[in-house]
């Protein structure tokens, strides 16, 4: 992970807005693409010294009224500006050891209650830690079927699997950074894997988006029943900080509810 995390998003998300992105003139002679440091500074309203501080890291916990102007300046969404936050937002140390990630029984009950709809339950590095009958059914037959952003990466059938992969990936990568912790360190052995494997998940990477997970339509294009249109649904689970609970749906009376209907009765056991 980022030694330097608020720096490095500072920096990346400067470099993507045009000046008259900001209502500022674009002037002659850039030697760098986006804004630069002093006109971030005047837009945030802090000194140039008080930013370059930032961005080196000799500074790292700005006020919040401060990290407001910044995601101003910078033009960011609402989550991005939520994570720039959580960046700057003091840390305590030392930091308790990671519990391992389980899922409750109550959970795995409910999910395989769940005939028709498939669900799985992701941790902090959209790893699988659970799925129901038809959620293992929708994933199943690729090398990284445990685990989402590798099956993105590294699986020589994403770019088939995901008929969209390029948007797949953004978002995956950004709702990827959205959960970092400097100090989760199976965070930092997946991006540092990822980052020597890829070269997509190193470019995207570093472009330091933010995707929180909501609800959102995604195609699938499955070896078994075909292409699939089906709309997620990410909900928090609350007894297990970090887990989420994805449920896919499809459009009732659709080619892709009765694909998906059909891959259930295939892999019914």
């Amino acid at each position: 992970m980022d030694g330097n995390a608020i720096g490095e998003f500072l920096k990346a998300r400067r470099a993507r807005v045009r000046p008259e992105d900001v209502d500022l003139a674009p002037g002659t002679r850039r030697r760098v693409s986006g804004l630069r440091r002093t006109e971030v500074a005047l837009l945030a309203g802090v000194s140039d010294d008080y930013y370059v501080r930032l961005e080196q890291g000799r500074e790292r916990n700005p006020s919040p009224q401060v990290v407001d102007a910044l995601a101003r300046a910078l033009d960011l969404d609402e989550d991005a500006r939520a994570y720039l936050h959580d960046l700057a937002r003091p840390r305590p140390r030392p930091r308790v050891r990671a519990r391992k990630e389980q899922v409750s029984p109550a959970l795995a009950a409910m999910m395989a209650a769940w005939t028709s709809t498939p669900a799985v339950v992701l941790g902090r590095c959209m790893n699988v830690l659970a799925h129901n009958q038809l959620g293992e059914a929708l994933f199943a037959g690729h090398t990284y079927s445990d685990d989402l952003v590798r099956l993105v990466f590294l699986d020589p059938d994403a770019r088939d699997f995901y008929p969209d992969w390029e948007r797949v990936a953004i978002n995956t990568v950004g709702g990827l950074r959205s959960h970092a912790d400097p100090d989760d360190q199976r965070l930092i052995r997946t991006v540092g894997e990822l980052s020597l494997k890829s070269e997509d998940f190193r470019r995207l990477w570093a472009r330091h988006d933010i995707r929180q997970k909501g609800r959102e339509t995604k195609r699938f294009r499955h070896p078994l029943v075909g292409e699939l249109t089906l709309t997620y649904e990410s909900l928090t689970v609350n007894s297990a900080p970090g887990q989420q609970l994805v449920v896919y749906q499809a459009e009732p009376g659709s080619p892709s509810a009765e694909a998906l209907s059909l891959l259930g009765s295939l892999t019914a056991r």
